[in-house]
């Protein structure tokens, strides 16, 4: 089978989109298929992949996007692939997987970032003046509306709600295809040693609770909120857990927060590293207090490696979480007291063990083969329907 997929960029160190696309075409090409990726990135192809790289040459972020999606458009219509599947909503293509969920889901959530309802209503209106969100929210609105035989994978039932909700799509046209991560596997010893070795880096003892928090966007992924939290422990507990804020992001008014509330001494800010999954090992407890994530790898990969996850309801990763059985769920990033009450309850050493072992026994779930696997039967149901035409 000839797979066209189609995403603006593959670097893996822009976020969680990318990393997961990367996983999704290794897995596409170990099923046998002849994957095609349509990027502006210029990556060199590999046995796994082609990949076609489209000159974008535009002065500003907006007329790239446009440039890009129009000549990826062109570049599908004439590479006679058996299924087109792309990331961004262009026309053309067979399955749209919109992996950062729906564009007008995703303006709702940043503006609930704002907190004072007058900033708000003057962040609403600026929005309208901004063309590239313009941009993608008409494609997105012309894709769902005007394009009735392309297929909506949804990465989670967070965004088949989104559909629904913003743009009263057929049920017929959706299809949920749970979200997945790679994650390596490690012997017991190799968990031990990177737990060790990592808690001697930071200077974090063998018996301190340890939370650990990854993102790139730290507003957005509630680094302010996980602060907050960890000050009302405090008042609470002379010694309150300690906080490992992983991800290539600005600290600087963070830290600043941390001080201010008397908690800079437990939060730590480690930058970007190519070694997450050493740091699930060195961690006690997952921490990712988000106000919005269509369905969190991080959240998938803690849960795989034992980590009990602690995240909100604007996370389509929640499906699989059980309320106090293999984690928690908050309802929304400045709920700041559920988020210190959950904290609390991970402190027990045997209630945390049990939920981590839980989510542990859900990993060939959370895998992105399975995600792979039940992609593989979008695409033929979708053959088998033109075979019939």
């Amino acid at each position: 089978m000839k797979i066209g997929v189609v995403i603006e960029s593959i670097e893996t160190w822009r976020g969680g989109q990318e990393t997961s696309t990367v996983q999704f075409v290794r897995r596409l090409a170990e099923n046998g298929c002849d994957v095609h990726v349509i990027t502006s990135s210029r990556a060199p192809s590999s046995p796994m992949m082609t990949v076609h790289t489209l000159p974008i040459q535009r002065p500003t972020r907006h007329a790239q996007m446009i440039q890009f999606m129009r000549q990826a458009a062109d570049t599908i219509g004439s590479g006679k692939y058996d299924i087109v599947h792309s990331m961004l909503p262009i026309t053309g293509c067979d399955v749209y997987q919109p992996r950062g969920g729906t564009v007008a889901e995703s303006v709702e959530r940043n503006l609930a970032l704002i907190r004072s309802g007058p900033l708000r209503a003057i962040k609403r209106q600026a929005n309208r003046l901004n063309l590239k969100q313009r941009a993608q929210l008409r494609q997105e609105a012309t894709l769902f509306t005007r394009h009735p035989g392309t297929i909506v994978a949804a990465v989670s039932r967070y965004v088949v709600d989104q559909l629904r909700r913003h743009y009263r799509m057929d049920d017929a046209r959706i299809r949920l295809v749970f979200n997945g991560a790679d994650v390596p596997d490690v012997t017991d010893e190799q968990r031990k040693t990177n737990r060790r070795q990592l808690r001697e880096q930071f200077g974090l003892e063998p018996d301190d609770l340890v939370l650990l928090l990854v993102a790139h966007n730290f507003k957005l992924k509630g680094v302010a909120p996980a602060i907050e939290a960890i000050a009302r422990l405090k008042r609470r507990d002379a010694l309150p857990p300690r906080l490992l804020i992983v991800g290539r992001d600005h600290p600087g008014r963070f830290a600043h927060l941390a001080m201010r509330f008397g908690v800079g001494d437990r939060v730590t800010f480690v930058g970007p590293s190519d070694r997450v999954h050493a740091f699930y090992h060195a961690s006690d407890v997952l921490l990712h207090p988000t106000y919005y994530d269509p369905c969190s790898r991080v959240v998938l990969e803690a849960m795989a490696c034992g980590l009990p996850p602690i995240t909100t309801r604007h996370n389509g990763a929640a499906d699989v979480i059980e309320d106090g059985r293999n984690g928690y769920v908050v309802d929304s990033a400045d709920a700041v007291d559920q988020l210190a009450d959950r904290i609390q309850r991970l402190t027990d050493e045997t209630h945390r063990r049990e939920c981590g072992q839980r989510g542990r026994l859900l990993r060939e779930r959370l895998s992105m083969a399975r995600h792979v696997e039940e992609m593989l039967v979008v695409y033929e149901d979708i053959l088998q329907r033109r075979r019939r035409v």
